[in-house]
């Protein structure tokens, strides 16, 4: 047995030629992806570019529950709690979360109010970067109130705004108006203007020319410096008089910080609200607000001012 000759078995190992390496193609799949991705990426910002905002909410919506909406969408095949017999809920069922419509209202006083805080930041800035103005700023104010955007003019007593008892408008206030008039023609928003005194009483009382007329007629001389200074006469919406019915609260009567032009950059709403105050209901046509009525005479002065501010 241990003589017993056994054939040789050769084994020969071929050395086969790889194709791999830097010469191989699997980087092209790698390659392909990428550009599929970067692509697909491009295309979703291109779309988000020239998507409206309410198209934008309407996507964030859907993203936000994409199954709830997908199948809540569509038709409704079934009214009951499963599709078939035992079997789990049916999601065409129109019950706990579903798509929220986007509240366009709210959009929309949102963006005017971010207009609005931008204004202010721009008379900021106005204000700072002129040596003129930025020596009058203890005679502006500048708040944001319900109504919108406030700007008070307001007089002191070694500098008043307006000549004594008199609607002419002193250099440095109109320095004021004309610098600013620019800034308010930015934006889209309408302005009401008024007029408000001190409670020093004239002469010749309520009666003949009264602070009443002085306080309209020193809104009045304002509209027109903002115009002047480059202001659209049109955005305008009122000019009234308040004479001293709207005084400062923490002040006396004749305090002369209650002698003041207060500028109001209106929103939405409190225009909507001065355009139907004289209507006979909401629902009025505003061609009907545009119909002119009876002018009443002016007030002739009677009797010259005592001592007026």
């Amino acid at each position: 047995m241990k003589n017993q000759s056994h054939p040789i078995v050769i084994v020969k190992k071929r050395k086969h030629k790889g194709h791999g390496g830097h010469h191989g193609g699997s980087w092209k799949i790698a390659y392909a992806d990428f550009m599929t991705a970067m692509m697909a990426f491009f295309l979703v910002m291109w779309l988000i570019s020239i998507s409206s905002p309410k198209e934008l909410i309407q996507i964030a919506e859907y993203f936000r529950t994409p199954l709830a909406t997908a199948v809540s969408s569509g038709p409704r095949i079934s009214n009951s709690d499963s599709p078939i017999p035992g079997g789990g809920d049916d999601y065409t069922q129109k019950q706990g979360e579903v798509k929220r419509e986007p509240n366009i209202d709210e959009l929309k006083r949102r963006m005017e109010q971010a207009r609005l805080k931008k204004l202010r930041g721009d008379l900021d800035q106005l204000i700072e970067a002129d040596p003129k103005l930025r020596a009058l700023r203890p005679h502006l104010k500048i708040d944001l109130v319900q109504e919108g955007l406030r700007i008070q003019i307001i007089d002191s007593q070694n500098r008043p705004m307006f000549k004594t008892g008199s609607a002419d408008v002193e250099p440095y206030m109109r320095d004021i108006l004309r610098g600013i008039a620019p800034v308010l023609n930015g934006i889209p928003n309408r302005i009401s203007l008024s007029g408000h005194t001190d409670d020093f009483p004239y002469a010749g009382g309520e009666k003949g020319y009264s602070n009443w007329e002085l306080s309209a007629d020193r809104a009045n001389a304002s509209r027109r410096e903002l115009v002047i200074g480059g202001l659209d006469d049109g955005k305008v919406l009122r000019v009234v008089g308040m004479a001293a019915t709207m005084r400062v609260t923490d002040r006396g009567p004749e305090d002369a910080i209650n002698r003041r032009i207060s500028l109001l950059v209106l929103n939405q709403q409190a225009e909507q609200a001065i355009l139907h105050e004289n209507a006979e209901s909401k629902n009025e046509s505003l061609d009907d607000l545009k119909q002119p009525g009876p002018v009443p005479s002016a007030a002739v002065p009677t009797s010259p001012p005592a001592n007026p501010r």
